[in-house]
This record gives structure tokens, sequence and C-alpha cells, in this order.
């Protein structure tokens, strides 16, 4: 892969510099369902082994954005995203970047836990087996055990692998759908609200289990918590009404943001 070294145009949206520690740099970023704009000239980097939040009021474009980023808004007809979105020095919009090969370099997980009806074994081991990543069943085997153990899941689920994973508690879900994600050995991962349908207690294993990945991966999660966001990552990108309003340091954000659209949802007289 090449490094992400690259001359880029006069910063737009106050956009960080590319270093060779990004990994992923969006710019000029807009999508259209059919005339209609929902997202507006989005500039932003992502750093490597890094957390960056998205936040900002229901409607405002931090999913539609996220979805970009492994083009998952190719799957709506009336969809077109214009810009570039380059990771490690390729348009991943380019013609020659296969969708499918793309999204196990970027992984997802949804709002809702979203388990495949199958054992807990096979949820995991789906993606290796479909992008022959194992040949044989021992190496299948440390890829479902390793996943399992990088989503806090293992001593849980250990002496249970044939069981369905719909039979799983909520936040073992999902931290199963982080496994079932990690499995494939991607780059960066997206979440997309993850724990919006959790309890308290799942909520904090979660964020603790995202505090460990970003060790080895490049995470960007969508929240509609600023006190998620705080705790959790290292930037945080606002929108709003379509715009990507400001960025930078998550405590800067909440402790002394520079736009006043961010001041007024940080302290709650928009949202």
């Amino acid at each position: 892969m090449e490094n992400m070294a690259m001359a880029l145009d006069s910063p737009v949206n106050d956009e960080p510099a590319v270093t060779e520690e990004t990994k992923v740099s969006a710019r000029d970023v807009g999508v259209f369902y059919g005339e209609a704009n929902a997202l507006r000239d989005v500039n932003i980097d992502f750093k490597v082994n890094q957390v960056t939040s998205l936040i900002g009021p229901s409607g405002c474009g931090k999913s539609t954005f996220i979805r970009c980023l492994n083009r998952m808004n190719d799957t709506i007809d009336s969809c077109r995203v214009v810009g570039s979105i380059i990771m490690d020095g390729r348009d991943i919009y380019s013609r020659d970047v296969d969708p499918v090969e793309l999204r196990a370099r970027v992984g997802m997980v949804f709002q809702k836990p979203n388990p495949f009806p199958k054992s807990i074994y096979d949820n995991i081991a789906y993606g290796p087996r479909i992008h022959g990543m194992a040949s044989r069943g021992g190496e299948l085997d440390a890829i479902v055990e390793g996943s399992l153990r990088s989503a806090g899941l293992w001593e849980e689920v250990k002496d249970r692998l044939a069981e369905p994973g719909t039979g799983l508690s909520g936040g073992q879900q999902q931290r199963l759908c982080i496994a079932r994600a990690i499995a494939v050995s991607p780059e960066v991962i997206l979440m997309d609200e993850p724990c919006s349908a959790l309890d308290p207690i799942a909520t904090a294993k979660i964020e603790e289990l995202i505090d460990e990945l970003r060790q080895n991966y490049t995470i960007v999660i969508v929240t509609h918590s600023m006190q998620q966001a705080a705790r959790v990552s290292q930037r945080t990108a606002f929108f709003h009404l379509g715009n990507l309003v400001e960025q930078g340091d998550t405590e800067h954000i909440f402790t002394n943001p520079d736009d006043d659209r961010t001041k007024a949802y940080i302290t709650g007289r928009i949202g």
C-alpha cells in the first residue's frame, strides 16, 4: 500500500493537516438522495490508533457520512456520493476498488446488534471463510478464539460456541458483532451508535472495549451521547444540518468550541 503522504489544497472546515499517521482522509464529500443534498463539503481526517466521535442532532448527517466510509450508501439506488475518500493513498470510490473487499478492511458495527442466525462459532467464522482466510479447521479455530478474546467475550462463551448467537444478551450480541468485524482483520472499524440499545453496564463494557481496540485499529463512532464521546474519543466532529461544523481534540470541542453552533449543541440549546 502507498503511504498517506499527499499534497492537498488549502484547508476547508479547519481540517487537520494530513500526516503519515492519517488512515482515512475525506475531501469535499457530499451526499445526494435524488436531488436532495443531505451532506455538504465534508473535510476530515481519521488518524491511526485514534477514536473519532461524530456528534450532532438527529438527522444532521452523521450516519450518512459514516456509511460513505465503507460504501454502504452504494446499496441505496437514489444515493450519490461526491468528493473523495482516500485510504492508504487510494480513493475508495475508484472503479477498481471492490466494495466487498473494502468492507473487509473497513468493518462496521450497527446500532442494533445483528448476529447471524447461526452458532456463535459460525458468526465469527463466516467472514474468514468467504474471504479465504483459513484453509484448515485449526486456523479457523484460532481466528474465532482470537476475535472473541479481542472483543472481551471468549471467557463468557468458550463453552457455548455451538449455541445460537441470538441467544446471548444484548450486550454480548453487540460484542459478538464486534468480534465478527474483527475476524476479517480490518484496519478501520465504524460504529454507528453501538450502545444506544444497551443498558449502562453493557455500555460500559463496550466503551472499555473501544479503548482497547484503538491500540490496533482506527475507529470512527457515531454517538448521540456527548458523555460517551467525551469518554471514548480522542477527536470529535460536530455535524449540523448536513454540514461538518467543527472538529478537533475532544477536550477542546467540549470545553472551548470555536463555533457558536457547537456551543449551543454542547450546552443543550439546540439538538
